[in-house]
Order: C-alpha cells, then structure tokens, then sequence
C-alpha cells in the first residue's frame, strides 16, 4: 500500500541539516542556535530525548565551532546512539554540576540566538542569568522556513504517511455511523491509523450534524444520526512524518443544499490546489480557495485559513493565509483545506496535504472528493 520503507536517514543527513541551519541563522543576523528537545532537535540531530526530563539538554549551533549537544550524563549513552551522533561533539554534565556554566562557556556573551519554541523557560532564564548582554528570538518568529523545504527522503515519508492516512479513509467509510456515538468512530479512526503505521495519533475529529460547524470539534457523546452530515479529519505522525486529511461523508442521502455545498467546497479545494507552483505567494493559495466560496455567498462561513504546514509536526510553517507572502519553494508540504460551516446546522471540510513540485503542485492524498453516503 505505502511501497518500500524508506531508508533511515544518515549522518550525513543530520550534519547537512545543522549546516544548513547554521547558515540560515547567520542570515537571519543571529549568533546561533540553541535547540531544546522537541521536533526541532529531532529533525536535527535524529536524537529525541525522556519527554518528562527536567535537566537541561540542548544542542548548540554556531559558525565558530562544530555542533554541541550538552547532556545529562545519565542519557549520554542515548545521545550518543543517535543517528546524527557521528556529526556532532557531546558535552555530558553530572547532577550536582552547574549544566548553564558549561553552556554559557560555549556563547558569545552579547549575542543574540533563536531558540527552539518548546525551551523550558527556566532554562532560558537562567542562560539569561549568566549572559545579561545576550538576547533570544523564538525559531518560528526567526527562522520560519528551517523545517519547511522536504528533501527527496522526506518527502518519501511525508507520500507514506498520506497513503496510511487515505487507506484509513478507505476503511472508515466501510463502519456504521448511524446508532454510534462520535467517540466511537473516533475510536475507529485512531486504530485504523495505528494499524497503517501511524505511531502518533495526533487528532481524530467526528464532526456530526451541528457538530460539524465547529471546525475544531472534538469527538463527544453525541449520537450520529440519519440525515447527518459528518465532517472527518484524522491525522498523525508515522515514521516521524504528519498526515492530516478531512473529507465529509453523509448517513444517507444528502438534501440538494447540502450537496451543492459540497461541491462548492470541494471546487475550492481544487482552485486552492491549482493555484500552487513555485514563487507563488502562500497567500494566493488562501485567495484563491476563499474566492470560490465568497462569489457563491458564503464566504462569512469560511472561518479559518486555507492550510498549514506539515512535516515532523503536523502543523507548523508555512501557512496559508491573507498577508503571508512567503513564496512557495519545491518541496514544501502542506494542507489545503477550505471549509464552510453554517452554525446549527452542518460543515463540509475536505482536505489533501500537497507538495510544491518544479512545475506546480502534488497531492499526497487521493481518496475521492466526492460527498460520500455512509450507513
């Protein structure tokens, strides 16, 4: 269903990305880098460190010297089986050891550094502490692109996970809806997802009947009904890549207003999509998209932006939206996803993640975007 599984990335890999890193840095008129657990260090270095550990780790880049992962001495022998290991020096500190002067020692004590958005705020003020002169921008506000351009690798895995994600559709469309609470095809949704790959199940919206106008309604108790219209969006990370699609089903025969605005949505989608190619502006795809839907009436139910990007988290940089005017470059991923949501009533979303191509665009999702009936 998803072909070969795509190699591992190498050393190599990780120490060309910390490059690329550091020079991006260097243009944004930074100092460095100073990357905390999270995405951004995995994306790195390949190394995702206890989720729950409260000692500082923290990867250094700067022009000046190679990489640095300063960490607890107790997760070294982690750190140090990580794959981009090999590209970088590990500096280890004991408990009862000051972990900032060893930090510190490596900065320049007026310089000013972008830092991973998920920094424990003690950390950083306690780095503060110890460089009064320094300052710090966050990574999304400093260098917004750093994870967005896919290379051929990724992008691999980022087709992979769409495909596990669009086989999950294919199933749910075969469970019944009628009788059974949200929570339940929600249920559904997330097994189906972990039985195709996905080792994260990020989120799993069943947006039924006057559900379906929230656009981000989370699975409650409600019981699905005949007639109901039922806005489904699932996704998650699998092999460390996002999915995230949406497509609306309908229990039954749809009314002639709820198919007509279907097709509006879904003839949104397609403009949004067709508006992709390289140096287009991200907000053009968001015109675009939103164009079809306010020329036929409803463009006040259009409440939230075109897409998001997508990658090693399931929503960052770039995004769709008015007023971004960041060019589309190849390799980039992300969704597209217009919608309408009339309150009290129903919402229609349908959502691909796409990726800029030489010429134009490419859909990483393919199950049809026609309105469904389910039982």
């Amino acid at each position: 269903m998803t072909g070969r599984t795509p190699a591992r990335f190498t050393a190599d890999d990780y120490r060309a990305r910390m490059e690329r890193a550091v020079r991006a840095a260097g243009d944004a008129g930074l100092a460095g880098l100073l990357v905390a657990p999270g995405p951004d260090l995995v994306w790195l270095t390949g190394y995702a460190p206890p989720a729950a550990t409260e000692r500082l780790t923290l990867l250094l880049l700067t022009p000046d010297r190679d990489p640095v992962l300063v960490v607890p001495a107790l997760e070294a022998p982690d750190a140090a089986a990580a794959a981009g290991a090999p590209a970088l020096t590990l500096r280890d500190w004991t408990d009862g050891k000051d972990p900032y002067a060893a930090t510190t020692a490596l900065l320049d004590t007026g310089g000013r550094y972008g830092v991973s958005d998920n920094a424990w705020a003690l950390h950083l003020l306690r780095l503060q502490k110890a460089l009064p002169d320094s300052s710090y921008a966050s990574l999304t506000e400093a260098l917004p692109m750093l994870r967005a351009v896919k290379d051929a690798a990724e992008l691999e895995l980022m087709a992979a996970a769409g495909a596990a994600a669009d086989a999950t559709y294919e199933e749910i469309r075969k469970v019944p809806f009628a009788g059974r609470r949200e929570s339940e095809v929600g249920a559904d949704l997330a097994d189906l997802l972990r039985r195709f790959g996905h080792s994260q199940v990020d989120f799993t919206i069943v947006a039924s009947g006057p559900n379906g106008a929230n656009p981000h309604h989370e699975v409650g108790d409600r019981v699905i009904e005949h007639g109901d219209m039922i806005v489904l969006d699932f996704g998650g990370l699998k092999d460390g890549y996002g999915s995230d699609t949406s497509r609306t089903v309908h229990v039954g025969e749809p009314t002639d207003e709820e198919r007509r605005v279907h097709d509006l949505v879904r003839e949104a989608q397609e403009a949004g999509f067709r508006a992709v190619r390289p140096g287009v502006a991200c907000q053009e795809v968001d015109r675009a998209a939103r164009a079809v839907i306010a020329d036929a009436g409803y463009g006040e139910y259009f409440i939230h932006r075109t897409g998001h990007g997508i990658g090693v988290t399931t929503h960052e940089p770039p995004y769709m939206i008015e007023g971004e005017e960041q060019p589309l470059v190849p390799g980039m991923c992300f969704s597209v996803e217009p919608g309408v949501y009339l309150p009290g009533r129903f919402g229609v979303r349908i959502e691909d993640i796409v990726t800029v191509t030489e010429d134009g665009g490419r859909r990483l999702n393919d199950t049809t975007r026609e309105l469904v009936i389910v039982d």
